[in-house]
């Protein structure tokens, strides 16, 4: 008999450690890296899809929707003092979904969609942040286009995808500010889309993200900014991967890079998300990180200068956003700090 009892204390002692162990793998896997701080509330209309750039320390952003009307003011957002100014506004016509780059101290943001006369855009304008001025540049050499993507590198700037009333798109195009020309890039491969994301780690740029065709992409590209060559990387759904990495894909999203890290935030599929996934260049892999502590949206801006990273405005269905939260990756949650 007490053979049996001590076999039988054996086993629950066992299943306890188990359940146990299991238990605490269950919440350590749930308990993702990362807190989002609460920061200071965009001044005036909520909206979403505007357009957004950043040089140093500070973020700016115009244009969007408002859900009744398409705006034209523009802001800016100083990462130390933690405030919004309003600046001259776009001397364009009223926009949402514009795309833009930065080429030193300077923005450049252009094309779009007008809802009022409900057409694509092609007109750009260069902003100066030291003057607080913008001044027209040649149009965009694509044509008229809304939900495109833009980025840059020390001397040129580059945009493309995006739908240009007809259809969605794939072609990038450079433009050279010594000359205020655009020239067509070939050799992007991937799916046409709109409404993708990119992220920018040292001289390469990432591409992911977006709808074609009503599909959410699945497919991952990186842009050598010195050789302007592109090259696909392991699509989202490849048997490699765990299917966790299927939520990455989305539509509307922000991305932004920290510290050699790249992020893909918020968007929707379909419906609003709240989601985070980290990709690591040294071994091509993502990791979710702790959710967006706000309302789940899409369609939001995002500002950074590679040490810090913010995430504002957007909207959930028809409600409007005008939040501003920071990201702090390597941290654990504070629930008392948004």
């Amino acid at each position: 008999m007490k053979q049996r009892l001590d076999r039988s204390l054996v086993i629950l002692l066992m299943i306890g450690f188990l359940s146990l162990t299991f238990s605490c793998s269950s919440d350590d896997d749930d308990d993702d890296l990362g807190n989002w701080t609460k920061r200071s509330s965009f001044n005036e209309e909520p909206r979403s899809n505007a357009v957004a750039f950043s040089v140093g320390n500070n973020g700016y952003m115009g244009t969007g929707y408002d859900g009744d009307d398409y705006l034209g003011d523009f802001w800016k957002y100083d990462f130390d003092i933690d405030a919004w100014q309003q600046l001259a506004d776009y001397p364009g016509m009223v926009r949402s979904s514009a795309v833009s780059f930065t080429i030193g101290n300077e923005g450049f943001v252009g094309a779009g969609y007008n809802g009022d006369i409900n057409e694509e855009l092609s007109d750009f304008y260069k902003y100066d942040t030291g003057s607080n001025t913008w001044i027209p540049i040649a149009d965009y050499g694509g044509g008229p286009r809304r939900g495109a993507v833009g980025f840059s590198s020390n001397s040129h700037g580059y945009v493309g995808t995006g739908y240009d009333g007809d259809g969605d798109k794939k072609d990038f195009w450079k433009y050279d500010p010594a000359t205020d020309t655009w020239t067509e890039l070939l050799g992007f491969g991937g799916d046409k889309r709109r409404e993708a994301a990119t992220f920018k780690i040292d001289d390469k740029v990432y591409l992911c993200t977006g709808v074609n065709n009503g599909v959410y992409v699945k497919d991952f590209w990186v842009f050598d900014v010195n050789t302007e060559q592109w090259s696909s990387f392991k699509n989202l759904d490849h048997d490699d991967y765990d299917d966790d990495y299927l939520d990455i894909m989305r539509a509307s999203a922000v991305g932004f890079s920290m510290a050699g890290r790249g992020y893909i935030a918020c968007g929707e599929r379909p419906g609003a998300m709240k989601t985070i996934w980290e990709y690591r260049p040294e071994n091509n892999s993502w990791e979710q990180k702790l959710s967006f502590e706000r309302n789940a949206r899409q369609d939001a801006i995002s500002f950074g200068n590679g040490e810090r990273a913010f995430v504002s405005l957007g909207r959930n269905g028809t409600l409007y956003l005008d939040d501003t939260m920071e990201f702090f990756p390597f941290e654990w949650e504070d629930e008392d700090d948004n």
